[in-house]
């Protein structure tokens, strides 16, 4: 009998040491490059560590680091998550060439939505970009919303007004873009923009409405050129979520099923859609500033602009089979999964 007791007790301590062990608070540091007033930390990654604290109870938990306090540049995003540095990272596509696969949506005029394409980008990096990022858990992948042309001097409302103009580009096709439809592009991140209109290194720039007020865009620029929202966007940019693998792989199975439940198209479906969906609050912004002016750019205007950057997508396609890939294939899923997602 006293055996049996002591087995008893035994067993008992054990077992509160397990669950002790499994009630542990962990805490994920969360890393990006944008400012803690931005919708990216407050709501996007905001969010989701409310979720996945709420669907642990609690027992997994974030720290958030804005405007890259943990050290580092914003290129070496990826990196840091891949190597442990932080647990997970919100960045961009461009910053990680290994993942150049998911360039395809940063086509000229491949966007309907941000919604619809993001979804689109997280299935279609399923079925050709997992190799890509195997060392690392992606948690999500979306886009933003329309890019709009931001100039001081004079406004766009065709083609023709860009030639010659010095405008500043987010990503290697959006420069391509530019400077087939006569604009002489200059590559920066986003945070270099404000200097360089008020120093005039650039004439203008694109980026979506969402982020322009907080660069003072409406501030330092005139015009406007916002492109028909029924047409497909002028360009929009892709994002990646990676979290560190060994993390992950260090949870309990439990803990691995919150963060599943809190990652994949529905959560990158939520970051493009909160991200376009600040658009309109910056579109108020340069509705009233008063040295503003806003034009849209129909329909007859973008199907002149769509003809003059179509090349880009079979350069694409070449880029991809040249790598012994289905190039076109790729491109067609992609244009597919967007249609059916797109409402």
């Amino acid at each position: 009998m006293r055996q049996i007791l002591k087995l008893t007790t035994l067993a008992a301590a054990l077992a509160a040491t397990t669950l002790g062990a499994n009630a542990q608070t962990i805490t994920l540091k969360v890393h990006h490059f944008l400012g803690p007033q931005t919708i990216q930390h407050t709501t996007m990654l905001g969010d989701w560590c409310r979720n996945i604290a709420r669907d642990s109870k609690d027992r997994l938990k974030c720290d958030i680091f804005p405007a890259m306090q943990l050290g580092g540049t914003p290129v070496q995003l990826y990196e840091q998550t891949r190597d442990g540095v932080v647990d997970v990272a919100w960045t961009l596509q461009i910053h990680t060439p290994r993942l150049a696969k998911l360039e395809v949506f940063e086509l000229p005029f491949m966007m309907t939505n941000a919604e619809a394409t993001s979804r689109a980008a997280w299935d279609y990096a399923q079925k050709f970009a997992q190799d890509d990022f195997k060392d690392v858990k992606m948690l999500a992948i979306h886009v933003h919303g329309p890019g709009n042309i931001y100039t001081k001097a004079k406004p766009v409302t065709q083609m023709a007004d860009l030639k010659g103009m010095k405008v500043r580009a987010p990503t290697r096709q959006s420069s391509r873009m530019l400077a087939l439809m006569g604009a002489t592009p200059v590559s920066m991140p986003v945070p270099q923009v404000p200097e360089a209109l008020s120093k005039g290194v650039i004439d203008g720039a694109v980026i979506p409405y969402e982020v322009a007020p907080s660069l003072k865009v409406n501030e330092l620029t005139n015009f406007t050129a916002e492109t028909d929202r029924s047409y497909n966007a002028l360009y929009t940019t892709v994002f990646v979520m990676p979290m560190n693998k060994a993390k992950y792989d260090s949870l309990p199975a439990d803990l691995k099923a919150v963060i599943d439940k809190n990652s994949g198209r529905e959560l990158s479906a939520f970051m493009g859609k909160t991200q376009s969906g600040h658009d309109a609050v910056g579109k108020k912004v340069f509705e009233a500033s008063a040295n503003q002016k806003i034009s849209i750019i129909p329909k007859a205007e973008l199907e002149k602009w769509k003809k003059a950057t179509d090349s880009l997508d079979d350069a694409w396609v070449a880029d991809m089979t040249s790598k012994g890939m289905d190039g076109k294939g790729m491109l067609q899923s992609a244009t597919d999964l967007i249609k059916q997602y797109t409402k």
